[in-house]
């Protein structure tokens, strides 16, 4: 007793914090607080609307991730741990981790961030929900240490205050900063070269709407005095003209004297936008982690470029499953609390598709086949 006793003080004082900040301001209150932008989200979310190449990015990482698997020790448990997470309420008619994962991990992916909540059945011995929040909605807190921290939310009034039950709310940053405890957007750096986008196709309907409804500038050149009649004939004649083509009848247009016809713009030059526009999509997709041919960019690339590129994407949704573990091992180990057991667990992934599983078969029979060269050498050596 008295060695975990003295196991116990130490974990107290090794739990005393190093980064403090030593910085003391009179409003401490108000400056504990974090707000997140709100017309920050708002634009990555019209970013998103705005340019198809993202939108699409966006949701094949969320289906690239796939679906959370769980396993534990009591095959009893595993067997209702995996049901409870198959047919759990997601909210609008969705049920199941993956679909509750699906939404988090696009409030992730967007904001920066993902809040959520376990909503406990009725006598707190199981959950009846998982639920997705709003990061607009809500408003982060730090306390005296790093790892202090709790999460504002509008009251009945509409005031912001703590909420109440901090222990059944998830919430996860994609790549925080050390400045604030909210993450980063995967769409940040991207509005500005959105902008330019959006600039170069508008001006290019705009030209072809110009194009495609032709006006035309007819110039009588007569020298005698009835000039003014003359073009009164010749504009009510040509716009008789113009009538009868759109109801789809022929008509010609017949004038004495000099006259000259032109359609107005047809001179200026249609600038190119096929260079400007790779460059700008070259920029969001290098931000965004999907190679181009899965976005139906039939950009040039070589075999071991898409192998490469195919690699990148992997470790990429390695990545962002790393990211979402920690709240599947927490819906699990509440879930396991309410129902009063403590058998260990762990959370893998469905492997992302057929084509890593034969890299990774090469890879093994590369390293047995270089295990038995070795074996070889080692023994022809021994004989010498």
């Amino acid at each position: 007793m008295n060695f975990w006793k003295r196991r116990g003080d130490e974990a107290a004082t090794a739990q005393t914090m190093q980064l403090r900040d030593r910085e003391r301001h009179p409003y401490a209150g108000l400056r504990s607080f974090t707000p997140q932008r709100g017309g920050e989200l708002r634009l990555y979310q019209a970013v998103r609307e705005a340019v198809p190449v993202v939108d699409a990015a966006v949701c094949k990482l969320i289906r690239l991730s796939g679906g959370a698997l769980v396993f534990c020790e009591d095959p009893e448990t595993e067997k209702r741990l995996r049901d409870f997470l198959e047919r759990v309420p997601a909210g609008r008619g969705q049920y199941g981790i993956n679909a509750f994962l699906e939404q988090y991990l696009e409030s992730l992916l967007i904001c920066g961030g993902a809040v959520g909540e376990m909503v406990p059945a009725a006598g707190n011995r199981d959950l009846a929900a998982l639920l997705c929040g709003r990061m607009d909605r809500i408003e982060l807190r730090e306390g005296e240490s790093p790892l202090d921290f709790q999460i504002f939310g509008p009251d009945e009034r509409g005031r912001m205050a703590a909420l109440p039950y901090q222990e059944l709310l998830l919430f996860t940053p994609l790549h925080p900063e050390a400045e604030h405890p909210y993450g980063v957007s995967l769409l940040r750096g991207l509005p500005f070269m959105a902008d330019i986008l959006m600039k170069i196709y508008n001006t290019v309907g705009v030209n072809w709407e110009r194009c495609g409804n032709m006006r035309f500038a007819v110039t009588c050149r007569d020298g005698d005095g009835n000039a003014a009649e003359r073009g009164q004939l010749l504009a009510s004649e040509w716009s008789r003209a113009m009538q009868d083509t759109r109801s789809g009848s022929v008509r010609d247009f017949v004038a004495v004297g000099d006259v000259d016809i032109k359609v107005i713009g047809g001179d200026a030059p249609i600038l190119d936008s096929q260079v400007p526009v790779r460059q700008v999509l070259e920029q969001i997709v290098a931000k965004t982690s999907i190679p181009p041919f899965m976005l139906g960019l039939n950009w040039n690339s070589t075999e071991r470029m898409s192998a490469q590129q195919a690699d990148m994407l992997t470790t990429e949704i390695t990545a962002i499953r790393r990211t979402l573990t920690p709240v599947v091992e927490q819906i699990c180990r509440m879930w396991l609390r309410m129902q009063g057991e403590t058998a260990a667990f762990r959370v893998d992934w469905e492997d992302i598709n057929l084509q890593d599983e034969v890299e990774e078969a090469k890879a093994e029979l590369y390293r047995e086949q270089a295990r038995k060269l070795r074996i070889e050498n080692d023994a022809a050596e021994g004989t010498k």
